[in-house]
């Protein structure tokens, strides 16, 4: 399987970098360790929001490759770690890499899971709403 993914060009230094980082060598490796737990993160994606860009799918199923391969047991680390998935597909000098946005998701998700949150609220603007949806998705899958 050949990935391809909307921005891919814009993506593929910071995706070389972070790969290695968490002995993967691919996108595809990631996808197969994923699996391999019997977690379709793909499905995962879509089935929370059905219109997501597939660099959505290839960005979460990188943060649960790296929760995988980080050997984390908690929800609330899993939420961090695919938060890590995410900002590596932030493109370089965007909002979103500026601003560690990946990484808010996943923080974001891991306060919700947390045992000491007492009372979370997600409110979300009309621009956000793709935000908060997910990381109610995040917090919703990370115990699998």
């Amino acid at each position: 399987m050949t990935v391809k993914f909307e921005g891919q060009d814009r993506r593929e230094a910071t995706l070389a970098k972070v790969l290695p980082e968490y002995g993967l060598k691919s996108l595809e490796e990631a996808r197969e360790l994923c699996l391999s737990k019997g977690i379709d993160v793909d499905a995962i994606v879509k089935g929370i929001q059905p219109i997501a860009f597939d660099n959505a799918s290839w960005a979460y199923t990188l943060g649960c490759a790296i929760a995988i391969k980080k050997g984390i047991t908690t929800a609330a680390e899993a939420a961090e770690a695919i938060g890590l998935g995410l900002q590596a597909f932030a493109v370089p000098g965007s909002v979103g890499d500026s601003r560690k946005v990946g990484i808010g998701h996943g923080n974001l998700a891991a306060m919700l899971l947390r045992e000491e949150t007492k009372c979370f609220c997600f409110l979300a603007g009309h621009e956000s709403v793709a935000a908060a949806e997910g990381a109610i998705g995040i917090a919703r899958n990370a115990n699998k």
